[in-house]
């Protein structure tokens, strides 16, 4: 009894921590949105939390670093320590045996997470020059986009059924920019383009640069 009551007890702790880190992550991410990095302190983070700054220089170590747990929120939509790649929408972009399928699947879940993650991408991006911290976090987030982009550019290849002559290397940093948040700034958030147009104009353009010509 004893030693089940005590992985109940540990449990009930780790859901707890897991609790308070969800808040302060949606505190920070609040405050960063309206007021912007440099503005937002750990101890307005702290207070919209409700817990110590001390609590969160222990649990992140830096505002940068908050930062990035706010983007990694963001960008899977929850918490659960659960790769990108790994989840069921991933998984069903590599089980679809259409190439031209694989494309729009994969812009579908891209456009919802750009959605939810564009604002913070931006604010990194920018706020890089003005407090140098930020720089490593957005080289962090630049590799790791080329890092699955790369992977996703493997799995394309090896269909088969991509425009002959096109290596993985050159598959990636094609995915790599029509996905960036660059774009998406300028077609969304500048130009007032519907989310759906945007995807449209995704697939249109990664369909036309990486499928053979059908007229051919």
């Amino acid at each position: 009894m004893a030693e089940v009551k005590r992985q109940y007890d540990a449990s009930g702790r780790r859901e707890q921590a897991r609790q308070r880190r969800r808040t302060v992550v949606a505190a920070a991410r609040e405050l960063f949105e309206t007021d912007g990095f440099q503005a937002t302190t750990i101890a307005a983070v702290a207070r919209r939390a409700g817990v110590s700054p001390e609590s969160i220089y222990k649990g992140f170590g830096t505002k940068a670093a908050l930062a990035k747990a706010v983007f990694d929120q963001v960008i899977a939509g929850d918490d659960d320590p659960i790769p990108v790649a790994e989840r069921p929408q991933a998984r069903s972009v590599r089980a679809e045996p259409d190439v031209r399928r694989k494309l729009e699947l994969y812009v579908e879940g891209m456009v919802e997470r750009a959605e939810r993650s564009a604002r913070v991408q931006i604010m990194i991006r920018d706020g890089r020059h003005s407090d140098e911290t930020l720089q490593e976090t957005w080289q962090t987030l630049l590799d790791e986009r080329l890092a699955g982009m790369t992977a996703l550019a493997g799995h394309l290849v090896e269909t088969g059924d991509l425009r002959p002559g096109l290596e993985v290397a050159e598959v990636a940093d094609i995915l790599w920019t029509y996905i960036s948040v660059e774009l998406y700034e300028l077609l969304v958030v500048i130009r007032g383009w519907s989310p759906r147009r945007y995807g449209q104009f995704v697939v249109t353009g990664l369909t036309g640069s990486l499928l053979p010509d059908p007229s051919a």
